[in-house]
């Protein structure tokens, strides 16, 4: 029990700075869905699905990397973050000055010809994004929670902060301040700029994050070793075909509605999507605060003598957590669709397919493990490849037909998918006695839950409430009864 209370006591920490750091960003929202009509808030959902795809190129699996040959061989762990460091800073560099030198061209393939400046912003975000990730992963690798949670937490509210200032405190000085306030805030406000303030403040945050990561980077002298960068890509590039591949099939569908849909709709569908996608926010960090601290746990676990029993009985705890969080959802979704504006709630019937998507792909993560630890991670590409197949045929298929809820649903089929093939490919490679049949039960108990708690409609909203927190005490029932150690995992992350 020690070890899994460690983990989480390490994933709350790693999920204080990504769950509440980015749940606070999750409220600029209500934000973004009032301040902008659902086609501008499609650019944002468009522009931050290329930010995901190119830190994925622009890292290609290093983070993963640093974790294994660190764990190799922890005399020599300086020299492999400077390797890997010294690699990330220079393939990041030649991207930002390729992309400055063909913004026109580019702006022009994707239908921004007139606003070319969020190409600009777009390639200096991802660069310096990428070269942050090493010094992030470092903090991962030496167990130092607190300092990651810090840095964090400094960029989300530099960024928050400047949201709020472009977007409602400017705009409210002009309309109602004297005009010599409003002459002196025009200087460093321009109402034209819209949509581009959501990029200008993510620089300034990525730029800050940064400087405080600095120490990370120079505490060490920088050196660069040829032979252990090559071993290094040789692990880390199927990585990269897989996180690719997971690029596709977490966010290509989006891409995709825009260039399927006729152009007058595209982007306000891509707008309600991308906005309903955000009230699956809470499964989705979940699921990454806890890759955050699992992965370099895992490692440091895989060599003792009960780490199956230990990577089933995680894989359990991980499944209850994201069910609480697909429930609490769910059964108050009257209370969660607020947080985005009217015009989006048309698409709150895609909400819980979503849920269980990143519910899945969670899984998926979790089961990764064998093919990172047995250094067979060509697997993982092969599975994503596998993914990206699904995802592209089934929105090509769908979309034409139900829009955005094909889309949902092929992301749902193609997790499952994925989930399913790592486990039984894992278990003939690196078995691990994960208990199935129980994971089924309480999926299926969720899901029963779910179904009832829908089905009270007509009764005044106090009662539908307290019905659903009945629900939630007899799924909580079922929990305990199905793991009974859940008692002790949450005293011993209390106590951390």
């Amino acid at each position: 029990m020690k070890p899994i209370r460690r983990l989480a006591g390490q994933t709350a920490i790693y999920g204080f700075s990504n769950i509440l750091g980015r749940f606070i960003n999750f409220l600029l929202v209500p934000l973004y869905t009032r301040v902008f009509i659902p086609g501008e808030y499609g650019v944002v959902t468009e522009m931050y699905v290329y930010v995901a795809f190119l830190l994925i190129v622009l890292t290609y699996g290093m983070e993963t990397a640093l974790f294994r040959f660190t764990e190799d061989n922890p005399v020599k762990k300086d020299r492999v973050f400077s390797t890997a460091l010294s690699s990330v800073i220079a393939t990041s560099a030649i991207f930002i000055l390729a992309v400055l030198f063909f913004r026109q061209t580019l702006a022009d393939l994707m239908r921004y010809q007139d606003n070319v400046e969020y190409i600009v912003l777009l390639c200096l975000i991802v660069g310096l994004d990428a070269i942050a990730a090493i010094p992030y992963a470092k903090l991962r690798a030496d167990n130092r929670p607190w300092r990651f949670a810090i840095v964090r937490l400094t960029g989300i509210i530099i960024n928050i902060g400047l949201v709020l200032f472009f977007l409602v405190l400017c705009p409210g000085i002009n309309e109602s301040a004297p005009e010599w306030v409003s002459t002196l805030v025009n200087r460093v406000y321009d109402p034209g700029i819209g949509v581009g303030y959501v990029f200008i403040a993510n620089l300034a945050a990525t730029s800050v994050s940064l400087i405080m990561l600095a120490p990370v980077v120079f505490g060490k002298k920088l050196s660069f070793d040829r032979l252990l960068w090559s071993r290094m890509l040789i692990y880390s590039l199927p990585l990269l075909v897989a996180g690719m591949a997971g690029w596709v099939n977490e966010a290509l569908d989006k891409l995709l509605l825009k260039f399927i849909l006729p152009e007058e709709i595209a982007m306000e569908q891509v707008g309600i999507y991308g906005a309903v996608y955000k009230l699956s926010i809470m499964m989705t960090l979940f699921v990454q605060a806890f890759r955050f601290a699992a992965e370099p746990f895992f490692f440091a676990q895989a060599g003792k003598v009960d780490s199956g029993q230990l990577f089933a009985r995680v894989m359990n705890y991980f499944v209850i957590t994201c069910l609480f969080i697909f429930l609490g959802i769910m059964l108050f979704i009257d209370i969660v669709k607020h947080f985005i504006g009217p015009e989006f709630h048309e698409g709150l019937s895609v909400v819980p397919v979503l849920l269980l998507a990143n519910m899945f792909l969670g899984i998926f993560w979790n089961l990764s493990i064998w093919y990172k630890l047995t250094a067979k991670t060509i697997y993982g590409a092969m599975f994503s490849v596998t993914g990206a197949a699904i995802t592209i045929l089934l929105n090509i298929w769908w979309i034409p037909l139900f829009g955005y809820h094909g889309s949902a649903w092929a992301t749902l089929v193609c997790y499952f998918t994925l989930a399913a093939l790592s486990y039984f490919t894992g278990q003939k490679q690196y078995r691990i006695p994960y208990e199935t049949g129980k994971i089924f039960i309480l999926i299926t108990a969720a899901i029963g839950v779910y179904l009832a708690g829908s089905v009270v409609t007509g009764f005044p909203g106090v009662y539908t409430y307290l019905f659903n927190v009945l629900l939630l005490l007899v799924f909580s029932g079922i929990c305990i009864a199905a793991e009974p150690g859940l008692k002790a995992i949450f005293n011993g992350a209390r106590r951390v």
